[in-house]
């Protein structure tokens, strides 16, 4: 008797040259183990052994897809496959600033925008809230910034020739003073003593002031229809309107948070649902981008919300915000699901995060999900094409566990099925870990032409690092395809 081969359902999407994909169910069938694979005339193996059922070859797609150089992904909320032609590296380009101070390096990738009408080798970036680290006091870890007087700065970057060249720097500023800077610009330093880190200096001997308008700032959108930027911040979590020069306009804030802090120079606008108070420090308001007609933002936490409390750090669920530009107010909410931890090694799910976004139209982003290796532990650098299309607006519903039974947070994929929830589709159009991008923070994503992506790493000012040189790169890709 021949031997059987049963496929599970994990794995069990095959095509054949007469019927396409099968779908996804547990298959009988008889291995064959001789079978030969050719890709542009080059012999290849297959990952997996295609099976023969009924006289007919089902090949995984899986195995066919990888050895034709192919992306994979399969939705199981949507039962479909996507197959996506691999992008090709165009060129890398390196920082090569000085030292902002003596073991504290030039920091610009946080972020990445390129605005319409400029040069194609021209873009706008951010570093976060300045040099900051941990240090240990009486067992205790504080929250250092040995620089507490920078300012977050929007910056105009050039690449030319393998480098990344600074052209103009426009320091984020008040229309006044800022309290605590005691000059037009702010700092990075927190809002709101005991719910922030609370900020020391740095030998963590001292605690700092708290910034009513600090800003950590992490993703850099623009606005074509009114020549402003919007910028996403982790303190808030906050998204920032402000001008060209750097000056803030308002603030749109969760809930409630207005009623923590006073800061008339810059209107907060309590728009975001109060849910998002929930956020776990440091994982805020990590990405933002706006449509080409600027009608529409979007807005992406870098990690689930601690809703109801820290044990959903190890949630898959991220919240991903849309707003009406027009009114500032939501008018979607989706779930972006991260990759489960469990098909990678020792890694956490609470260490998969968002890093940036990209708005292709208003239906179709660019997400950046990354793990927090570096080097030849790393596993997760990839930029996906987000389809919002099919996915369930939740705006409203499920942050409640009282009402809902469970919060959006705690829910399970069998719970997200069973209460009809759809996270957004999601395909891969770049795995850097394929073209070993050695850095962990990819933070900064843009897109040019609907065929050049451009992605940039956050050096954290080179705190704690053993890299040498500045250790910002900005790689660029060209897709194989057009995305608008």
């Amino acid at each position: 008797m021949k031997k059987k081969k049963v496929v599970t359902a994990a794995s069990a999407l095959f095509l054949t040259a007469s019927i396409g994909i099968a779908s996804a169910a547990v298959i009988n069938g008889t291995p064959v183990p001789g079978f030969k694979f050719s890709n542009n005339g080059q012999a290849v193996t297959l990952s997996e052994t295609p099976v023969n059922i009924d006289g007919h070859v089902y090949v995984p797609v899986r195995a066919l897809s990888e050895a034709s150089g192919k992306y994979v992904d399969y939705d199981a909320f949507n039962q479909s496959v996507a197959l996506t032609d691999k992008p090709a590296l165009l060129g890398k380009y390196a920082l090569k600033d000085p030292n902002l101070a003596e073991g504290i390096k030039m920091g610009v990738g946080s972020s990445l925008t390129h605005i319409p009408g400029d040069p194609d080798n021209v873009f706008y970036s951010t570093a976060d809230r300045g040099p900051n680290g941990q240090v240990d006091v009486n067992g205790t870890l504080v929250r250092t910034f040995p620089l507490a007087d920078y300012a977050p700065t929007i910056y105009k970057i050039e690449i030319k020739d393998g480098t990344i060249n600074i052209l103009d720097r426009f320091p984020l500023k008040v229309n006044g003073v800022d309290p605590v800077s005691g000059k037009a610009e702010v700092t990075g330093l927190p809002n709101i003593k005991g719910r922030d880190e609370a900020p020391f200096d740095a030998k963590g001997e001292k605690e700092l002031a708290y910034d009513p308008y600090g800003l950590d700032i992490e993703g850099l959108a623009y606005n074509a229809q009114d020549d402003t930027f919007w910028i996403s911040d982790e303190y808030g979590p906050s998204i920032v309107h402000v001008k060209r020069d750097g000056t803030l306009i308002e603030r749109i804030v969760p809930q409630g948070w207005a009623s923590k802090v006073e800061t008339p120079l810059v209107p907060a606008r309590e728009t975001l649902p109060a849910v998002y108070n929930k956020l776990r420090q440091n994982r805020g308001a990590e990405a933002v981008g706006v449509t080409q007609d600027g009608k529409y933002m979007f807005m992406a936490m870098q990690n689930a919300l601690r809703n109801p409390d820290k044990t959903m750090d190890n949630s898959r669920q991220v919240r991903m915000i849309k707003f009406d530009l027009s009114t500032l107010k939501p008018v979607a909410e989706y779930v972006y699901q991260l990759e489960d931890a469990s098909q990678f090694k020792d890694l956490v799910q609470g260490d998969i995060v968002v890093s940036d976004l990209v708005v292709v139209n208003d239906h179709t982003l660019l997400i950046d999900e990354r793990d927090k290796f570096s080097g030849e532990k790393a596993q997760l650098k990839r930029i996906y094409a987000v389809d919002l299309t099919n996915a369930t607006n939740v705006l409203g519903k499920f942050d409640d566990a009282t009402a809902a039974g469970k919060t959006l947070e705690q829910m399970t994929v069998a719970d997200l099925k069973a209460n009809n929830i759809k996270p957004v589709s999601k395909r891969t159009v770049l795995d850097a870990i394929d073209f070993k991008f050695p850095y962990e923070k990819i933070e900064g994503v843009t897109l040019t032409n609907g065929d050049t992506l451009t992605i940039v790493n956050d050096n954290d000012f080179g705190v704690d690092s053993t890299i040498e040189g500045n250790g910002t790169e900005l790689w660029q890709f060209k897709l194989p395809y057009t995305l608008k």
